[in-house]
């Protein structure tokens, strides 16, 4: 019989055994990934589509204001970058490699951006006729998006993702030409 399941043990050791094993005795680390896959992938496209219906023109009107050296064309690529960088993370594919050019992005906003107004994304201002104004956000945000980017390349894209089907190809196609041979 388990031992957390039995009448003689101590309730308190019981409870820190599953409270500290939980991930190992049920399996539901392995599904980690997916949370971040979905916030991650979701908020980049949400990021790129609102700046290509806003215009890209008036994004190149805002990264020429901040210094940013030809300002159509990173506008273009910071677009193109959040909306298949996005899609690429949320179906889980080549998460290593489309993360470089994400963290990139997240670098260049909090350094030309939101450095100056400090850590915290949330900047209450005032409560005028009911509703919240808030002032310009500080990087916690960009350091959340770093942190699930960081997280999925070193821990792995996890289930349903296609890099792991991919894994699961090379592996098998591997030892089917090896058992060829």
């Amino acid at each position: 019989m388990n031992a957390i399941l039995s009448p003689t043990a101590d309730p308190r050791e019981s409870l820190r055994d599953i409270v500290l094993d939980l991930p190992g005795r049920f399996s539901i680390a392995r599904w980690a990934p997916i949370p971040l896959r979905l916030i991650v992938g979701i908020g980049f496209m949400e990021h790129g589509f609102a700046k290509l219906s806003k215009g890209p023109e008036n994004f190149a009107a805002i990264l020429h204001a901040v210094g940013v050296p030809a300002p159509h064309l990173m506008a273009w690529l910071t677009i193109l970058t959040e909306l298949f960088g996005g899609l690429a993370v949320l179906l889980g594919a080549f998460v290593s490699l489309v993360s470089l050019p994400m963290a990139a992005l997240l670098f260049v906003a909090i350094f030309t951006v939101h450095l100056p107004y400090g850590f915290s994304s949330i900047k209450l201002m005032s409560v005028t006729a009911g509703r919240a104004q808030f002032g310009p956000p500080g990087y916690e945000c960009d350091l959340l998006y770093l942190a699930c980017l960081a997280a999925l390349v070193l821990g792995g894209s996890g289930p349903l993702a296609i890099d792991s089907l991919l894994r699961k190809w090379r592996t098998n196609g591997l030892s089917f030409l090896e058992q060829s041979h």
